[in-house]
């Protein structure tokens, strides 16, 4: 994936592919945790790896048409840096919350319920919340427990920092697909006790819109605001390194010299001519060097003209 093959791309197919990278992946992951928390006894390590594993093959499949951001966040962060065009970036992030919203109702509709196993249980471990809505709050309110809302950013922010902070250090090389995948992997393992592993404001919103009202501990769209504000301040705080980075390694403009400056104030100030600096003096010792030269041959020249006539 180059940065040049992206940008050849007509800008209807870069925000299709958003919406198709951003509807596979929510689709992967809401069923990771479906059919997986049920059927295989959900666990952190087959979360984190699906997870990952999801994102870097979205990225390799659509990241050479669109960048493969899938994730507001990733979106928010290439816009400040210049990378993606800001009505490029609107655009993105509509069609990213659009396709994860299509993957949200499709799981929905596909999930079979009975009276043992209802929508509730299936979609438990599937949304994203704290305190009541956390994935481990059943268990954690045995012992008086629970993971509060600060808990949640403080996960859900480190987490978009290693995130958004992978996928501006690789964008645009062939490591992307691998990196990101890596640290979305990372990110489950960090958030998913927690939160429920959001990760992606996309992500979140897709399936909260289709389990608000299905008899959660906590409606999913009360809790959704977590989820947009950590991957949106970790983009701007990466952005923001990133731009720092620039302007310090960026090469300095020469000036004038801060002493000769300083004169000139001084010489302002007192009402008088400023002295020349360093820079002049040699400058006139050099042209005095010059004309003493030139006097010096000329009269070189005189002395043998006037010892040629003598001679005739």
């Amino acid at each position: 994936m180059t940065s040049e093959t992206t940008k050849e791309q007509p800008w209807p197919l870069r925000v299709g592919a958003e919406l198709v990278g951003a509807f596979l992946i929510c689709f992967a992951v809401y069923v990771l945790s479906t059919f997986g928390s049920i059927i295989f006894q959900l666990n952190l390590a087959y979360v984190a790896l699906g997870t990952g594993l999801a994102y870097a093959a979205a990225a390799l499949a659509l990241g050479g048409v669109s960048g493969g951001h899938f994730n507001p966040a990733v979106t928010v962060a290439a816009m400040i840096a210049g990378r993606t065009k800001v009505v490029d970036g609107i655009l993105y992030i509509v069609f990213q919350v659009i396709g994860a919203s299509l993957a949200g109702l499709l799981v929905k509709v596909l999930l079979p319920t009975s009276e043992n196993v209802t929508i509730k249980q299936w979609l438990t471990t599937t949304v994203n919340g704290f305190d009541k809505g956390s994935v481990a709050y059943s268990t954690l309110t045995q012992y008086g427990l629970s993971f509060s809302v600060t808990q949640a950013i403080a996960v859900e922010l480190v987490a978009g920092l290693i995130i958004v902070g992978v996928a501006m250090a690789t964008y645009g090389t062939k490591r992307y697909a691998a990196a990101t995948g890596a640290a979305y992997a990372i990110g489950a393992a960090i958030t998913f006790p927690v939160t429920g592993a959001a990760l992606n404001p996309a992500r979140a919103t897709g399936i909260a819109l289709f389990a608000q009202g299905q008899g959660l501990e906590v409606e999913p769209l009360t809790q959704l605001w977590v989820f947009w504000i950590c991957p949106v301040l970790a983009a701007a705080l990466v952005s923001l390194a990133m731009l720092l980075q620039q302007m310090a390694v960026a090469p300095k403009a020469k000036g004038d010299d801060p002493a000769q400056l300083t004169e000139y104030n001084e010489a302002a100030g007192s009402g008088k001519e400023p002295t020349a600096g360093a820079g002049d003096a040699q400058g006139e010792s050099s042209q005095d060097d010059v004309h003493a030269e030139v006097g010096g041959q000329q009269s070189d020249a005189e002395a043998d003209a006037d010892e040629g006539v003598e001679r005739d």
